[in-house]
């Protein structure tokens, strides 16, 4: 892996203000320091953010085609350089080469794609009575995104927003931001005008929050835990500037009596590990109806041995390690809170998987029986651990199910379609797989409650990255 040196600001690579100490980027395979990035500091967010500012009126006023075509060379570049950025996603996080290859860098190229498509057949005005109404872009974006899906997260702002009109400044999370280097390598060769995207690395507290409070900033985006979100919108409060959140989840898949049991749980408990269980949709409890509980924890034990826990550059790996010491040690607690509890242990625990000692690897664990209010119910984990949830009778499932402060995920197995789709429509919650279908990434995502506010993907994501504006005109 590439240390890099220096950040991205107005169409040049330049060295930061200050000469900080490097952050090291650790492998959580080897737990290896692979690379170098800087700490950028206050100075560096305001030139980021003037150079964004500067560039934008350029930008706005470009044809949504050249945008779209700009999108097209992003596209392009990603493509062309997709092994090298999978390899690095799977080095700096631990995902599984796999899921790196076809999702983590594979899927954002369709991505860019899509938001070229969207920038040139939006509609941008329309008539309502006397007045035309038109969307513009809200103006600098400052995208703040997170380690467990990196890239797609960058995408999924960067892609919309420079659609839309916007211009960028971008601080990608210190522990994996080795692939938002990647992609400004890719920018820079596209040919994007000068301040149109930017890049800063660092902290929260040292960079996060100076470029929050910048008077420049137009709009915060941002991707992470719900005391992050708390955070940014105390500070962003302060100019009123726009703000959009995907933060936390703690989702429930509920199985139904007349779902193909052996498939559901499967796929909940598939849905659960993957990425090692660091994906904030991830369905971590299943609720299944008591009578049916014996038979689902008979299943367990056989599943999860066949979820291969190793390394994440094997092929045959389906759970790597989690990203970092810090995290392992947060998840272990978790299940150690578990085992203080009521609640079964059917298979794993806090001890390291076996013959994995060297990196942050945590066994994949399910607890049965859990009281809904226990704390592996209620608070994200963010790990590979799962909650059996007994339930008598489909509203008491709902209960359970909207029973948290998130609603971002969610899952609901039957037999039936529109029996899964009534009790799919009483979930508050912002998606809703039924069967186990695929996410979809062009339909909207986000969440209800304390799991963010605002919507990404697709046009509806697109939508949040411009303003209305209403022109009255005389003489109608």
């Amino acid at each position: 892996m590439r240390s890099f040196d220096r950040i991205y600001i107005g169409g040049n690579w330049t060295s930061p203000a200050a000469d900080h100490p490097m952050i090291d980027v650790v492998n959580p395979t080897t737990e290896e320091v692979i690379a170098r990035i800087p700490q950028c500091d206050a100075r560096d967010a305001a030139a980021a953010v003037d150079a964004a500012a500067d560039a934008f009126e350029g930008w706005a006023a470009t044809p949504p085609a050249e945008r779209a075509a700009y999108l097209r060379k992003i596209a392009a570049g990603l493509k062309a350089r997709l092994e090298e950025m999978a390899q690095t996603i799977t080095a700096e996080m631990g995902c599984p080469i796999g899921l790196s290859r076809a999702f983590q860098a594979g899927a954002q190229v369709a991505a860019f794609e899509n938001y070229a498509d969207l920038a040139e057949r939006f509609e941008y005005e329309g008539r309502i009575g006397h007045s035309l109404v038109v969307r513009e872009p809200v103006g600098v974006v400052v995208a703040i995104t997170p380690w467990n899906y990196p890239l797609y997260q960058i995408a999924g702002k960067i892609g919309p927003a420079l659609a839309a009109g916007c211009t960028v400044v971008l601080k990608p999370s210190e522990v994996a931001p080795l692939n938002a280097f990647l992609l400004a390598e890719i920018i820079h060769e596209a040919g994007l005008p000068p301040g149109v995207f930017n890049l800063v690395t660092g902290t929260g507290p040292t960079v996060g929050e100076a470029l929050v409070g910048h008077p420049r900033v137009d709009m915060v985006s941002l991707t992470g835990s719900t005391l992050s979100g708390r955070r940014v919108s105390a500070i962003a409060a302060q100019s009123v500037k726009k703000v959009t959140l995907e933060l936390g989840g703690k989702s429930a898949s509920v199985i139904l009596d007349d779902a193909d049991l052996a498939k559901a749980v499967k796929g909940t408990l598939a849905n659960c590990v993957s990425n090692a269980g660091q994906t904030c949709t991830a369905h971590t409890r299943m609720l299944v109806p008591a009578a049916c509980y014996e038979e689902v924890k008979a299943m367990i034990p056989a599943l999860v041995e066949g979820f291969t826990v190793g390394d994440p550059m094997d092929a045959a790996t389906r759970i790597g390690p989690l990203v970092s010491a810090t995290q392992r040690d947060r998840v272990r607690g978790y299940i150690r809170k578990g085992l203080d509890s009521d609640a079964e242990l059917i298979v794993g625990g806090d001890e390291a998987p076996a013959g994995l000692d060297r990196g942050y690897y945590v066994r994949p664990t399910v607890f049965g029986r859990v009281a809904p209010d226990a704390v592996i119910a209620q608070e994200e984990i963010f790990g590979p651990v799962l909650s059996i949830i007994p339930y008598d009778g489909e509203d008491e499932a709902v209960r359970i199910a909207n029973g948290t402060i998130y609603g971002l995920g969610g899952g609901v197995w039957s037999g039936d379609r529109g029996h899964a789709l009534r009790i799919a429509r009483r979930l508050r919650t912002g998606q809703v797989d039924i069967n186990g279908a695929p996410f979809n990434l062009f339909a909207p995502f986000g969440g209800f409650h304390q799991s963010g506010n605002g919507r990404e993907n697709g046009a509806i994501g697109l939508e949040e990255f411009l303003e209305y504006k209403a022109i009255q005109l005389d003489g109608e």
